[in-house]
């Protein structure tokens, strides 16, 4: 027994000297480091410690905040006072913010930029398409969100005389997200 927990636990250290170059890496050991994580630009990151860090598997409540290039805020945790929580590694959120958890540590805070392919992807033409008015509602205007099959939703976004134009692209398709993350707990 003792044997293998040396074993695993120099396994261990081997794996964290040697380092992998699909997961997030921290230079500079201070208080304020820089991250790079793959699919995103670079970040920063407040209190790494030497305690457990997140990895697949794990169920981690954070606290978020998410902005646009713009600066425009778009959603944010800590505005409705309810951290989320999701299993890291189970693609209950996008790629990019799974990432960036992976690796953090409880009381960790980084902010990171996510591409669109690792956040909604890319917007998508076929993904905009028309349906002929008598399928509509009658009071069906620009704005709307439909519901299409009883699965895809859709935002109208042209009414004609004979056709209604309906987009389903997520709203945020084509846009690079930046979110700051506060890592609360782990589980």
């Amino acid at each position: 027994m003792r044997i293998a927990a040396t074993t695993l636990l120099l396994a261990l250290v081997l794996a964290a000297c040697n380092g992998d170059a699909d997961e997030t890496t921290t230079t500079d050991p201070s208080p304020q480091t820089t991250t790079t994580t793959p699919g995103s630009e670079d970040t920063t990151s407040e209190a790494s410690g030497s305690a457990a860090a997140a990895q697949d598997g794990d169920s981690v409540t954070v606290h978020y905040v998410g902005t646009l290039d713009d600066g425009s805020q778009f959603d944010s945790s800590r505005d409705r006072d309810e951290p989320l929580v999701f299993l890291v590694g189970s693609d209950q959120v996008i790629a990019g913010f799974d990432e960036a958890v992976r690796g953090m540590v409880v009381g960790d805070v980084v902010t990171v930029r996510i591409s669109p392919e690792d956040a909604y992807g890319e917007r998508d033409d076929e993904l905009v398409f028309s349906v002929p008015i008598e399928e509509a509602p009658d009071d069906v205007a620009v704005a709307d969100q439909v519901l299409i099959g009883g699965v895809t939703t859709g935002v109208v976004i042209e009414v004609t005389e004979t056709e209604v134009t309906i987009d389903t692209n997520h709203q945020y398709a084509g846009q690079a997200l930046t979110f700051e993350i506060e890592l609360m707990s782990i589980e």
